[in-house]
């Protein structure tokens, strides 16, 4: 486990720190290190500032902010201190006494900041559990009306280190530069309007401590890419044949939603799996062999409205790797979902086909599967499967619901979340709004289902396929959204984009 993939609350990092100082390592030095790596990194974003103000906290997040204006003064920038706390920790105070020293200027109201060109957030880093109050909220209120550039050292001053709550108020940055290791409010949807863009600042934090505190398995974990390309399908042997590289089983599409199924399949495609049926309405047969003329298209019977009435009994549900079960399905198909719910491998369950579970009384249905169910909702649809599990928290209702259901659950967000009944919980760190648009959901279901039908490499467990899933679906939107803008991204797009995924892996 690279440290990069760990996620922490904000005990779990004071722990870790506690065993940094405890070994020997000064305060002052790490601060020093820390903040350099800092300010290198804003001066990259901002190499040409005419004035920085620069907020100083009472902790030792003011003392980094310190030590970040100190090496801008000292460089020739223009800089301004405001601390509107006065009590401070020793350290920041040393530092803070130095900065006066050197003549950089105080200034008492947050006025004086407005013609700034740059302001640095060092209020409070991680740990903040109180709610700022006045008269500070409404410097920080009025802070967040100009539109200077504006940086959080660690995370924007006001947020919960571990909800992404809002305390009161939060300084709105446009980039943040976590420290150490990633917070949990880095991954929450709430906090994103606050956060702009994270970065992660690794200072050195030795292997042996992040394992004393969170063991040889982080409970919480960020899908990187070097996670991802270990959970991709082992290499090929030399002799082999397409069953045994998969048989996914799509059931998808109506007379209404023919889209659906088509991408679905395009994910599929881009997956890699040996053999693709599609099970669609007996009408669509001709349109998806046009579109996906590698695949197995089974006709099955409609209904009067143009759904798949049953699953035709030439579909032995043993003979797949893996099924997926739901896009563009409507919902007059509650007797496929249940008998794609007796199917003897892992089960994919997306867009009707959670909408028809929540039908069926979701924890006694799910109670009855002997083989690995994936729920993939994002919160509406989660309100439907689990309406007595408060979605206020995200990521504390995700394990709740699997803990209840025994599934993998992967909850869609800005920032997706993926759990199973053992840790870790996986967390999607980039992503982009560009995937806010019809159809995306079923590439992924079908990128999924073609993932998890092939050969598992060894030591990958179903959670973290369905994290690399995720992960290579929301790089795929970052790429088309750089190539076209986000407003480009279309499903198709998304699923040609998929392949240059995996050429940048080198896989």
């Amino acid at each position: 486990m690279h440290q990069r993939q760990a996620i922490v609350n904000a005990q779990q990092m004071q722990q870790i720190e506690a065993r940094l100082f405890d070994a020997g390592m000064p305060v002052a030095a790490l601060m020093e290190k820390a903040a350099e790596l800092v300010f290198r990194q804003i001066i990259q974003l901002y190499p040409h500032p005419q004035q920085v103000g620069v907020l100083v906290g009472p902790g030792h997040n003011g003392g980094d902010a310190l030590v970040i204006a100190r090496e801008l003064f000292l460089r020739g920038f223009g800089v301004l201190l405001h601390s509107p706390l006065n009590k401070r920790k020793e350290l920041t105070q040393a530092h803070w006494q130095y900065a006066q020293h050197l003549g950089i200027p105080v200034v008492e109201a947050i006025e004086a900041l407005k013609d700034c060109d740059l302001i640095i957030d060092g209020l409070f880093g991680f740990g903040l559990t109180r709610p700022i109050t006045v008269p500070l909220a409404t410097g920080i209120e009025q802070l967040n009306q100009y539109t200077m550039a504006k940086v959080s050292v660690d995370l924007p001053s006001g947020l919960h280190t571990d909800t992404g709550e809002v305390l009161g108020t939060a300084f709105a940055a446009d980039h943040s530069f976590c420290l150490g290791l990633w917070k949990l409010a880095c991954f929450q949807d709430r906090a994103l309007d606050y956060l702009g863009q994270p970065h992660l600042v690794e200072f050195g934090i030795p292997e042996a401590d992040i394992q004393a505190v969170l063991g040889d398995c982080p409970p919480i974990q960020e899908m990187t890419a070097e996670a991802a390309r270990m959970s991709l399908p082992a290499p090929r042997p030399p002799v082999t044949h397409k069953y045994k590289q998969g048989h996914l089983l799509l059931v998808c599409g109506s007379q209404r939603y023919a889209g659906g199924a088509i991408l679905t399949g395009l994910g599929a495609r881009a997956s890699g799996v040996g053999m693709l049926s599609i099970a669609v309405p007996e009408s669509l047969k001709p349109l998806l062999v046009s579109q996906l003329p590698e695949a197995l298209i089974i006709a099955c019977p409609e209904t009067k409205t143009g759904a798949i009435a049953s699953l035709p009994d030439e579909v032995t549900l043993e003979n797949y790797s893996a099924i997926a079960c739901g896009p563009g399905l409507s919902l007059d198909t509650q007797t496929v979902v249940k008998q794609s719910l007796e199917a003897p491998c892992p089960l994919i369950l997306d867009a009707d086909g959670l909408n028809l579970l929540a039908q069926l009384h979701p924890l006694a249905t799910l109670s009855q599967r002997k083989h690995p169910t994936i729920l993939t909702p994002h919160l509406g649809e989660f309100k439907r499967l689990f309406p007595d599990i408060s979605p206020e928290n995200p990521l504390e209702a995700a394990q709740t619901a699997v803990e209840k259901s025994q599934v993998i659950l992967l909850l869609k967000g800005a920032k997706t979340a993926i759990t199973g009944p053992e840790p870790p919980l996986w967390l999607i760190g980039e992503s982009t709004p560009a995937l806010a648009r019809g159809g995306s959901g079923d590439v992924l279901t079908g990128l999924m289902g073609g993932l998890l039908a092939q050969p598992t490499p060894p030591r990958v467990s179903l959670p973290q396929q369905v994290a690399t899933a995720a992960w290579w679906h929301a790089q795929a939107g970052l790429r088309a959204a750089r190539n076209r803008s986000e407003l480009g991204v279309d499903a198709v797009t998304l699923a040609q984009e998929l392949n240059s995924v995996l050429a940048a892996l080198d896989f």
